[in-house]
């Protein structure tokens, strides 16, 4: 018997005294703290991840390209992961190598590659937490996880949400989810912070206006 089968034999059992018709839970919490309208629920956004410390920029679709192209030039990168639904134009002005998102590569190679820029599903407010669902403009879950620079363009105000519980609604719970706030960080038992431990040591979160 494995682990999984006897945790889930001791979770059955539990319940086995439990009577058919328990009411159903009441989930009556808040959908979000205070009343904002669209702009100031993405100006929380903005402040809450420079909180975490990602680098937020701001944009339209006509200044797009060229901004990611200067973030890629300004990080040196000689090299950029792409997943493959990300729309052509955003990286219409970079002349950086472009490497695909490929099911056969490995740990290693990722580690090569200097960037990666993606889309995302959602994006929280109140926790500046942006939510990866690996859809074709967001590859798949490692390609965010191993490359030290991560540029996540979000369309504002479509992608933008004020709380978890509003997130969650729009998120499929069976697709693949990250949830990201911030750079990967950890810190020792001194609270000595390091960066770049289980991700990405830089975030670069674009804000694209109009979508």
């Amino acid at each position: 018997m494995s682990s999984r089968e006897r945790i889930l034999g001791r979770v059955r059992r539990a319940l086995a005294d439990l009577p058919d018709d328990e009411p159903p839970i009441t989930r009556d919490y808040l959908r979000e703290h205070g009343r904002r309208g669209v702009a100031e629920t993405v100006e929380l956004l903005a402040e809450n991840l420079a909180d975490y410390r990602a680098v937020v920029h701001r944009t339209d679709g006509d200044g797009l390209a060229g901004l990611i192209a200067a973030l890629l030039r300004g990080r040196g990168s000689a090299s950029v992961l792409v997943p493959p639904g990300i729309p052509p134009g955003w990286l219409a002005a970079t002349g950086v190598p472009r490497v695909a998102d490929r099911a056969e590569s490995t740990p290693q190679e990722l580690d090569r590659v200097d960037s990666v820029v993606t889309g995302c599903a959602v994006a929280v407010a109140e926790t500046g937490t942006i939510v990866l669902d690996g859809s074709p403009d967001q590859g798949r879950r490692r390609i965010t996880l191993v490359p030290d620079h991560h540029i996540c363009v979000v369309r504002v105000p479509g992608q933008v949400v004020s709380s978890v519980p509003q997130a969650l609604g729009r998120l499929d719970p069976a697709r693949p989810l990250t949830w990201i706030s911030g750079p990967s960080a950890t810190s020792d038992i001194e609270l000595d912070r390091v960066e770049g431990v289980h991700g990405p040591r830089t975030l670069e979160v674009v804000l694209l206006s109009g979508s």
